[in-house]
C-alpha cells in the first residue's frame, strides 16, 4: 500500500494524461465530502458514480482535520456554473455577485478564487490552466500566495502548467514514477520541454517536422 505525504501547503500533482493524478484528486475530494464534478460541501447535484470510486479505496490523515474547502474543475465549470444559477440570486454572493455564466471562462475561475476560497480550508484544483491565459496564470499566483499568507489552507493541484509549476516552494509529486515520487520544478518535464523550444523554437520545429 503506497503513502503519500504532504509536507507543503501547496502541492502540485504533475504527469501524463492517464496516469492517475486526477483521480486521486477526485478520491480526495469524495473522502473530504465534496461534490465530486465541482463545489464543495454543501453544493448537491447529480454525479456519475465512477468519478468517486477511487475514494473508497483510499484513508485521510490529517491534524487538524479541516472541513472547509471547494474542488475546482475547469472540465465541469459549466456544470457547476448552471447549479449556482438553480439556487437563485442569492447564492452568487459568495461568486463574484453575478451568475458565473455571465463571465468568461478564466473571469469565471478567478472569481471562485478570490470570493469562495477562504482563510482555512483544503482547496483542490484539476488542471485550472485548462481555463485561465497566461497572464491569468499569474494572477492565480498571486492569490494563492495571498491565501496561503492569510490563512491555513492546503491547496492540491493537478496542472500542466510550468507556469503554474514555479509557484515557490511548492511540493511537486510525479505521477508518471512507480511509485509517486517527488521531485524539483527544474527537473520536471514541463519545464525542460517548455525551456528548451523557447530558448531553441527554430531547431525544436525543425526536429519535429522532420520525423
Amino acid at each position: 500500500m503506497e503513502t503519500i505525504e504532504f509536507n507543503s501547503n501547496v502541492t502540485f500533482f504533475v504527469g501524463e494524461n492517464g496516469s492517475g493524478k486526477s483521480t486521486l484528486l477526485e478520491a480526495i475530494a469524495y473522502k473530504s465530502d465534496f461534490n465530486t464534478a465541482g463545489g464543495g460541501r454543501n453544493n448537491y447535484y447529480e454525479v456519475p458514480s465512477s468519478e468517486s470510486a477511487l475514494g473508497d479505496f483510499i484513508r485521510l490523515s490529517w491534524a487538524p482535520k479541516i472541513t472547509n474547502g471547494f474542488f475546482l474543475r475547469a472540465e465541469s465549470l459549466y456544470n457547476f456554473a448552471s447549479h449556482i444559477d438553480s439556487l437563485g440570486p442569492e447564492a452568487y454572493k459568495s461568486y463574484g455577485g453575478k451568475s458565473l455564466h455571465k463571465q468568461s471562462h478564466g473571469e469565471s475561475f478567478l472569481s471562485l478564487f478570490t470570493n469562495r476560497f477562504g482563510k482555512q480550508g483544503i482547496y483542490l484544483l484539476d488542471e485550472p490552466e485548462a481555463a485561465l491565459s497566461p497572464a491569468r496564470q499569474l494572477t492565480l499566483l498571486r492569490i494563492l500566495r495571498e491565501l496561503e499568507q492569510e490563512g491555513q489552507s492546503q491547496f492540491i493541484i493537478a496542472t500542466h502548467s510550468p507556469i503554474i509549476l514555479a509557484y515557490p516552494d511548492a511540493q511537486i509529486l510525479d505521477f508518471d514514477t512507480s511509485p509517486v515520487s517527488q521531485t524539483t520544478y527544474e527537473d520536471t518535464s514541463h519545464y525542460q520541454i517548455t525551456k528548451g523550444f523557447l530558448e531553441n523554437r527554430g531547431r525544436y520545429l525543425l526536429k519535429l517536422f522532420e520525423e
